[in-house]
Parts: structure tokens; sequence; C-alpha cells
């Protein structure tokens, strides 16, 4: 389909993959460079594809599909949910109504599944419950299904190069949302992006989870061994640690990790590793200092992650936006949360901003925002949409990030039905659905 130049080469000892693409004229000049080429089948055609199926990937879907748009939803792991199922996350954020008709049906599964309390949430209900919804509203869903590439022609993403089991092949839409929370497709793309905070280019800090279960005094709880990682023997030493219930004889644990990249293989790679030491150095001080009956039971598949990169969109959603509950004329999703802006360069809990300055009013976000300025066709939504910093530290919560995801495929499946560009579409028929569907948009 196309030919791709990267960087390095295999690893010492590696094996290249069964069908692999055939070298181009012989050695690369370059031999710091490899080029291949390969023909792909388009094996998935729709009017909407999703790359990315966290809590607004799942909700993208979900109002294209409602809107009559036929939908494909590309997710790398075994489970939809993003950093609410994979990454552990057991709790809402943000105002639980009004968020419109997708986040209402997931509300109404898990209560009928026993499995909401106020904000906490089953996580593994909750991945059930996504999937069933996705496959009610006839979403067709791809598993264990990364996104690669992006092709793109005249401005216009034709196709997405995508990898399963079943090899690479390609996605051919006529839209694309990027749920991916890394701003993946943009950046394949070559479209503009922003990355961390202004100066040096820090991101959100990253948390990892972890879970515990209350066990008895007779009962083994593995501790970590003499010589392993960085004890921590004082309060004052621990890093930023919240707990907080995770049902009957069970805590769930979040350690902040700063000062990684979510964008960079290697970095992303460190965090993992850093994490589950810090969770071994943590754990192991409850139960030492502190005499907690606690036993790990198991720690997140990933780590959490709040900033990647943010898309560069037709608008840009700023903290004083926020700060002076910003109304929009082409408004089609809202934040309720605080500044939950924590400070990238250290692990305690810190925050960008003095903490009298954390509240802000409920505020609106703008159709603009999640439109990619670059390319014809590419919408956003999720923790990669196009704010500041600031802004994304309030937006980026789950239940704002499931009204983006709305608005987001109510609008590309306007824009499949009528033939047009995001940039071409008149806001105020999202708005009016997005309302329709029960979406409060009032500030």
């Amino acid at each position: 389909m196309k030919r791709r130049r990267f960087l390095g080469g295999l690893a010492a000892g590696a094996m290249a993959p069964l069908g692999a693409a055939r070298a181009q004229g012989g050695a690369p000049a370059d031999p710091a460079a490899v080029e291949w080429s390969r023909r792909l089948p388009v094996r998935h055609t729709a009017d909407v594809a999703v790359i990315g199926g966290g809590i607004a990937g799942v909700s993208a879907a979900c109002a294209a599909a409602k809107s009559g748009a036929s939908v494909v939803l590309v997710e790398r792991f075994a489970v939809t949910g993003g950093d609410l199922t994979a990454g552990g996350v057991a709790n809402f954020c943000g105002k639980m109504t009004g968020q419109g008709e997708v986040f209402d049906e997931i509300v109404r599964d898990l209560t009928a599944f026993g499995a909401l309390d106020g904000t906490n949430i089953h996580y593994e209900i909750l991945a059930v419950v996504l999937q069933e919804l996705l496959l009610r509203r006839g979403v067709k869903l791809l598993l264990h299904t990364r996104f690669v590439d992006a092709v793109v022609r005249d401005g216009v993403l034709t196709e997405a190069v995508i990898a399963g089991k079943s090899g690479p092949e390609a996605l051919r839409a006529r839209l694309f949302i990027d749920c991916s929370g890394d701003g993946d497709v943009a950046r394949a793309a070559g479209f503009a992006v922003e990355r961390g905070r202004e100066g040096d280019g820090l991101p959100l800090p990253m948390s990892m989870m972890f879970f515990v279960r209350h066990v008895g005094a007779d009962e083994t709880r593995p501790r970590l061994p003499e010589g392993w990682f960085s004890p921590v023997r004082r309060q004052e030493d621990l890093p930023m640690t919240s707990v907080w219930p995770d049902g009957p004889g069970a805590n769930a644990l979040k350690v902040k990790i700063p000062m990684f990249h979510s964008t960079d293989t290697e970095s992303l790679t460190a965090a993992e590793i850093r994490g589950r030491r810090r969770m071994l150095e943590v754990l192991d001080y409850y139960q030492r200092v502190e005499g907690k009956p606690w036993r790990l039971d198991h720690c997140s598949p990933i780590i959490g992650i709040r900033e990647g990169c943010r898309i560069t969109g037709l608008q840009t959603l700023r903290v004083d936006d926020l700060r002076a509950g910003r109304r929009f004329d082409d408004a089609v999703a809202m934040g309720t949360f605080y500044l939950d802006g924590h400070k990238p360069d250290d692990d305690k809990r810190t925050y960008i901003l003095p903490k009298d300055e954390l509240d802000v009013p409920p505020y609106q976000i703008p159709y603009g925002c999640l439109v990619a300025r670059d390319g014809r066709n590419l919408f956003m939504a999720g923790r990669c949409f196009s704010a500041d910093q600031l802004a994304l530290s309030s937006a980026r919560v789950s239940t704002t990030c499931s009204m983006m995801g709305q608005a987001a495929g109510i609008a590309a499946a306007l824009c499949a039905a009528k033939g047009c560009a995001p940039a071409e579409l008149d806001p105020a028929l999202v708005r009016k659905t997005v309302e329709d569907r029960g979406g409060d948009l009032r500030v």
C-alpha cells in the first residue's frame, strides 16, 4: 500500500515476521534506515473508523452507529474502556448526569449488575458492559488490534493500517475519529500536535494502579526482599498515594509516576518499570511500617496516562475559558471537574496551581476542539482533543471524555450522511442532536 522509512533495525537475534515485506533495491544507502513496501488487503470498510476504545472511543462509536453510520472500532487490548478497565481506574470523575444517552446507558447497565456504588465502579464488569453496548449498536469491534499507520491523500485520511493476529491490513473509512489518547492517528498522518507544558514539554504525571486484599495474621504476605529497590520507611518519603475501598476486604491504591512520555516507546517502557517498582516499595511501607494486613492481589496491566499529546484543532480550549465558565455558540460537550493538574516534575501531592485556584465553574467545549486543524476528515475526542495542558487536566476525566466522544460520533455520522468535511458541517446540527440525546450543555 505504501512505502515507509524506519530508523533502526531488528534487534540482535530477532527474526523477521512471517510474510515480511521485500527489501527495496537491495541494501539501503543509509545503514541506519530500512525501506519497505507491502500490498495490504483492505479488509474493513466503514463510514466511520474509531481508533482507540477508551470511554471516548466507545461513546463515539456508539453515537455514530445510533446515527445510522457503519462503524469499526479498533482497540489494542482485549477489552474496551482504556484507563477505566485495563488501567484499573475504579471510579468515574465529574458530573454523572446529563452526559448523554451513551453514558446513561452505561450507568444503567452497571447499576443492573450491582457494579456501581456512587462513582465507584467494578471495572471488570464495566469491560463487559461496554463490549455488549457496542455489539448492541452494531459496531464492528476489532480487539487485539493496533493502529500502525495512516494513509493520507491530498489531505484526506483514506485508510488506517492496522495489525492484529491476522497480520497487517487496511481499514478504509470516510471519517476517522482519533480516540487513542495519544493522538496516534494525527501523529502518523503528520498533523500538528502539542505535548506537555510550555518550556520543557513535561506531561501531566502518570499513575500506577494496584489492588490489595486483606488477609488474616496467619496468611502469607509476600514482602519486598532485602536489597530490592528503595524501601520506603517514613511517611514523608512516600510518593503521592491514594487509597480507596475496592469491595469487601480489599483496597485500590494509586501511585503517582511523573516525568515519562506516553508517546515515546522507551519512555513508556521505563514508566511501566518504574511504576511496578514503586508499587512494591509503597506496599512494603504499608505492610511493615503501618502494619496493614494487605496482600498484593494484582496490578493493572497498563499504567494510567493523563496526557499524551493534544491534537491541534480548529479551536483550542484554554484554561481561561474554564475559569470564566465560557459559553460557545458551537458547544457540543461540557466539563465540570476541577483543574486536576498535578505538577509534572515531582511525585508528591503537588499541583501546578495553588489549591485555591483549582475549582472552575461548569464550562462548555466547542465543536472546533474536536476537529483536527490539519487534514480534512479527522475528528478527535478524549484526552487528545485540542486544549492547553491545564484545560486538559479537567476535561480528561471519564464523564467529559464520554460526552466529547458522543459529540464526535454524532458529527462524523452527519458528515458521512451529508458528504461533507468536518469543517463544513454546521455545529448547530451536532449540538441539537447532543441535546436531543440527553446532553446537558447549560452553564
